[in-house]
């Protein structure tokens, strides 16, 4: 392919469009942050025997889960690549993943049992992937290569506002007592901003030639030439075990619980402080750390990155009281926001470019499993087994230990990845 294809030597987008490619981010976000850090824990914890097992019953609805995006991100993804509709390449599947969605949140937020919730958070987990497999090909598809950093950095920002704005909800919905309609808002939201991406992103039709069928194409997504490409596979341990990290704020709820003796309503009220801390942090740092690393390399900063918010997070873990464990958030905030902007610019980087839609898809399998292998960890092991043991605020506080091994063996995992551009490597 030319380096037209690639993004060589393409026209620079104009701010408005790079804003655009990165709205449904938000979107995104704005579920799985209310969802996972504030609805789930409460729905969960109000089922029978709900509290006494917290740990493992959030650890085990979140893994049913994550096999719909390690399945269907790269398969969709691939199925895009080789789409050809008036719409573009990407945008049906974005469409109709969005609307399936709020079908599913709707199924979540009036579960009766914990089995309906288990049901529901699958079929939404396939219904967001749908849409998000294809919809992460947009910065390899239409962005030249010097403007990748800060595509990455606004993609960041989004990703974190989103969060805010989704713990932000959740807890108004747990605060009032209104779970249902604060998940229904987080649905509408999304749609929203799906609108705005659909009606302003203008992708064209050229796709790569299709010389197989259409389960072919959707099969050739996990062909094992897939095995050759190594600097891909160290990068999706590298998100998975940051990412995992990252996850760390999905036990929150329960650390400020049991490590302070909050009540829920408090504690809630609390990881909304910390996760707008974070947020706000992250925000903060994530166009700088794209512009740093497009200076000094994507890997030293990832690398600072990790120190950063290891610092952070060891900080909470060891944090005597409330107080000094929010501000810990801030290190974490700002080792994160690095990391989830100059992370998408290293994949834009080394993934191969003319199908983009499968491999975004196949790192995102990182994404995906972060939470899952993070709360099967720190979930039963941690916060129920060493809870037992040790005693309730020793198995919260442990579970923040954990994310910091996390960040540590993802920093070593990054020594392994070529970071140069996939062109650049190749010639």
């Amino acid at each position: 392919m030319t380096d037209t294809a690639h993004g060589g030597s393409r026209a620079p987008l104009p701010l408005s469009q790079l804003l655009t490619l990165s709205i449904y981010w938000f979107g995104i976000v704005i579920i799985w942050g209310g969802l996972n850090k504030i609805i789930l824990p409460a729905m969960i914890a109000r089922q029978p025997g709900g509290a006494e097992n917290l740990g493992v019953l959030i650890a085990l609805v979140v893994s049913v889960g994550v096999v719909a995006p390690i399945l269907i991100q790269p398969t969709i993804g691939m199925i895009s690549d080789y789409t050809v509709t008036r719409w573009g390449r990407r945008k049906p599947y974005i469409v109709i993943g969005t609307l399936l969605d709020v079908v599913f949140l709707f199924g979540l937020a009036t579960s009766q049992t914990y089995l309906a919730l288990v049901a529901f958070y699958f079929l939404l987990q396939f219904s967001s992937n749908f849409a998000q497999g294809p919809f992460q090909g947009y910065v390899p598809d239409l962005v030249p290569a010097k403007q990748v950093g800060l595509a990455s950095g606004l993609m960041g920002t989004m990703i974190v506002l989103g969060t805010i704005a989704g713990v932000g909800i959740a807890t108004l919905g747990v605060t009032t007592a209104s779970l249902f309609a604060a998940t229904m808002a987080l649905g509408l939201v999304e749609v929203a901003t799906m609108v705005v991406l659909a009606t302003t992103v203008h992708e064209g039709t050229a796709a790569p030639r299709r010389t197989r069928s259409w389960v072919g194409v959707a099969r050739s997504a996990w062909s094992t030439d897939i095995l050759r490409e190594s600097s891909v596979l160290w990068l999706l341990l590298v998100r998975l075990l940051f990412l995992g990290a990252y996850a760390a704020t999905s036990l929150a709820l329960p650390y400020f619980q049991r490590a302070h003796g909050m009540t829920e309503r408090d504690a809630s009220g609390t990881v909304f402080i910390g996760t707008a801390i974070v947020g706000v942090m992250t925000a903060l740092s994530a166009i700088p750390g794209a512009r740093l690393s497009d200076r000094f390399g994507r890997r030293p900063v990832i690398w600072a990155a990790a120190l950063i918010a290891g610092i952070g997070l060891a900080g909470v873990a060891l944090a005597p009281n409330p107080t000094l464990a929010i501000a810990s958030f801030v290190p974490f905030g700002i080792g994160m926001g690095t990391f989830l902007s100059v992370d998408w610019a290293l994949m834009t980087d080394v993934i191969p470019k003319h199908t983009s839609g499968r491999f975004m898809g196949i790192l995102n399998a990182g994404t995906a499993m972060a939470e899952p292998v993070y709360l099967l960890v720190a979930g039963p092991l941690v916060l129920d087994l060493v809870g037992r043991s040790l005693g309730a605020s020793a198995g919260a506080r442990g579970t923040m230990l954990v994310a910091v091994a996390f960040v540590g063996f993802a920093a070593l995992a990054l020594t392994r990845v070529d970071a140069r551009r996939r062109e650049d490597a190749t010639q």
